[in-house]
């Protein structure tokens, strides 16, 4: 157990600095600084911009420690500049591409953080390596391989660091996966401890008790299809009680009538789990969804704080997953506390407090040959952003998503390896006014109420940051940096980015003068480029994707913004071709079954996405130039996965699709 120092110690440093994700171990992200408050955030200016060489997107919580801001970039690139003026110091660049040039196609390219202890920066890398930097220097100072090349995940998750220790997840379930979570000594990277999430192969034996209590709740031969639940995000770490909460994945595939002949609650899949933070022993958890379907996961960043429930002070752990309702838990036993709708949630009518479990709607699990419209969408009602929780009002600030989606299954399913696959079809809904938008909510968990909300925002916005001024910061999609008054919601001051922001903003302190810091850059869930995402045009490795810094009267100054560049579709027509639709039809499931659409954008749109707009490349032109950069790894410096695993015939029905793609693309122009 830690002692009371420790705590006391680490609230003094988090004071002026930001050392860990969430500012502070209960992962609150709220700032005790006061100097930029609701009286003088209207002198708010932009003190200094640094733009990021190379980059795609910018999703990560930067770090504050001494005088250095750290944070990592897309393809888990690290950089480190001076906190005062933006000035470089270091990069370090992991270079995936030359580890696992098939497997970074599940990174998303993306990555949501970093982590610091004891003079040391943590990063987890796409091709599976935890790697531990030196923070003066930025020289490797030890990386350990998390999982082997050619397993189907990715790391993209920020670690968590404390007690000696390094805490570690990854994504992929999609893909094929079954879910963990490690623990490694932070000096010397060896793993301490794994804990997967869930049972694998019976005839191969249990890892622990717990593995054997949840294989009880899965059917059929379902670790043929790995079963899911990966920890690709939410990871909170209690020193006072030496425990560590995992936030556990959705389901592999989402299916549970294939993933599990239809039956069982499927733990850990869409859990909260608390873990012996030193030996990775199951202390209790709590399922959200048992029987998870609908892709609803329990991976949103958990808070730790003491609030009242029924007069009594309780030590709590909060979160706000994708379903739609707010949890409130006992952090110590795991008790449900309270459980309401935080969101449009048609999908239950609520959670029974006395067993934990939601009451779902009847017919709510979609049957061969049914579509049903259900709230919220696979988006979720709250998605990876982070919340923060004002210890000072009691409220908790989430990035809202207002988003129904109709759900049936495909005619058949069919598994492979490094292809997305899931077993539910989902489409977007245009029902409610409301649809496709995103929204800033003031929560009260004590009341389990909403203080105040605003709607219609973007659908895809950034994380939030509350401080002891009274304000909250939140970045949008459509580029708006904006104060909230943290009563009210009351937009104070906002500030144009020029580009859409994703990450969270942090706060902090030195020789005096307060500083906000966020990153500019499109990214994550926007990557795929679907209808709702391309509203804004932000387009792949465009201008603006930089870190911000505002101080009272700074006196820095943007360039103007550079005008939105419209689409200019390759000219094929010359080529005179014909396109074989039925190859096409053919080369449109392969390009979204094998990652293609995670980087390059659904339906080969590529507006907000982590890759190039295809319809754009030259190597349409070229059949060989194109295989070559598809199977031949022409562009892997890039960062252009190889695609080694595609027959000849599969390649070619890739390149019928994008001829189509393309063609429709400049009739669309020339009509419109």
């Amino acid at each position: 157990m830690f002692s009371p120092l420790w705590s006391l110690i680490n609230t003094a440093s988090a004071a002026t600095e930001w050392r860990t994700y969430g500012l502070d171990y209960n992962e609150t992200r709220h700032a005790q600084l006061t100097q930029i408050n609701n009286a003088t955030v209207a002198d708010l200016k932009l003190a200094w911009s640094y733009d990021v060489p190379d980059a795609v997107s910018l999703n990560s919580t930067p770090l504050m420690i001494g005088d250095t801001l750290y944070f990592s970039a897309d393809r888990a690139i690290v950089h480190a500049i001076d906190a005062r003026t933006g000035k470089w110091r270091w990069t370090y660049d992991p270079k995936s591409w030359r580890h696992s040039p098939r497997g970074i196609a599940i990174s998303f390219n993306t990555n949501r953080g970093i982590a610091y202890d004891d003079g040391k920066i943590y990063v987890g890398t796409p091709d599976g390596r935890l790697v531990a930097l030196d923070a003066e220097t930025g020289a490797v100072e030890w990386a350990t391989r998390a999982f082997p090349i050619g397993e189907h995940k990715a790391i993209n998750g920020a670690p968590r660091a404390g007690g000696g220790k390094v805490f570690i997840g990854n994504s992929g379930a999609e893909y094929g996966t079954r879910g963990f979570v490690e623990a490694y000594d932070g000096d010397t990277g060896e793993r301490l401890w794994r804990f997967y999430t869930v049972p694998g192969d019976p005839a191969e034996g249990f890892e622990n008790k717990a593995m054997s209590m949840a294989a009880e709740t899965w059917s059929g031969r379902w670790w043929k299809h790995f079963g899911g639940g990966t920890v690709w995000n939410a990871l909170t770490y209690d020193p006072d009680l030496e425990v560590l909460y995992v936030g556990v994945g959705n389901g592999d595939p989402w299916d549970r009538d294939i993933r599990s002949e239809g039956e069982g609650d499927n733990l850990f899949l869409a859990s909260i789990v608390a873990l012996d933070a030193n030996t990775g022993g199951y202390v209790w958890h709590y399922q959200l969804n048992p029987g998870e379907q609908w892709d609803y996961k329990a991976t949103m960043d958990m808070v730790l704080a003491e609030i009242t429930i029924d007069d009594a002070p309780r030590k709590v752990l909060m979160q706000a997953p994708t379903n739609g309702f707010f949890y409130v838990l006992d952090r110590i036993t795991g008790e449900l506390l309270s459980a309401e709708k935080y969101a449009k949630a048609t999908w239950a009518e609520r959670i029974d407090l006395e067993t934990g479990r939601p009451v779902e709607v009847p017919g709510v699990r979609v049957k061969p040959g049914e579509k049903k419209l259900i709230y919220p969408s696979t988006y979720g009602a709250h998605n990876w952003q982070p919340m923060s929780y004002n210890t000072d009002l009691g409220l908790v600030y989430i990035p809202t998503i207002h988003q129904g989606a109709y759900h049936s299954k495909p005619p058949s399913y069919q598994t492979r390896d490094n292809f997305f696959t899931i077993g539910i079809i989902t489409e977007l809904a245009k029902i409610d006014p409301l649809d496709g938008t995103g929204g800033l909510l003031a929560w009260d968990p004590e009341a389990q109420q909403p203080r105040w909300r605003i709607d219609n925002l973007p659908i895809w916005n950034g994380g939030t940051l509350s401080t002891a001024g009274g304000l909250v910061f939140h970045g949008r999609g459509d580029g708006t940096f904006a104060a909230h008054d943290a009563k009210s919601g009351e937009v104070l001051w906002s500030f144009n980015a020029q580009r859409g922001i994703t990450a969270a903003p942090i706060t902090y302190e030195l020789d005096g003068t307060q500083y906000v810091t966020v990153l500019v850059g499109w990214g994550g869930l926007a990557s795929f480029g679907l209808e709702p995402f391309r509203e804004h045009g932000w387009r792949y490795k465009g201008k603006g994707i930089r870190a911000l810094t505002f101080s009272i009267g700074g006196d820095a100054t943007l360039p103007p913004a550079p005008p939105a560049l419209p689409l200019k579709p390759i000219d094929v027509r010359g080529l005179e071709i014909e396109i074989d639709k039925s190859l096409a039809e053919e080369g449109y499931g392969l390009y979204h079954a094998s990652s293609c659409a995670t980087c390059h954008g659904s339906d080969a749109h590529s507006v907000g996405a982590a890759a190039p707009d295809l319809r754009e490349s030259a190597t349409l032109l070229s059949y060989p130039a194109f295989r070559s950069i598809l199977v031949e790894g022409t562009l892997l410096e890039k960062n252009m996965p190889l695609f080694d695993d595609l027959t000849e015939r599969e390649v070619k029905a890739v390149f019928e699709y994008l001829l189509q793609q393309t063609l429709e693309a400049q009739r669309e122009l020339e009509v419109g």
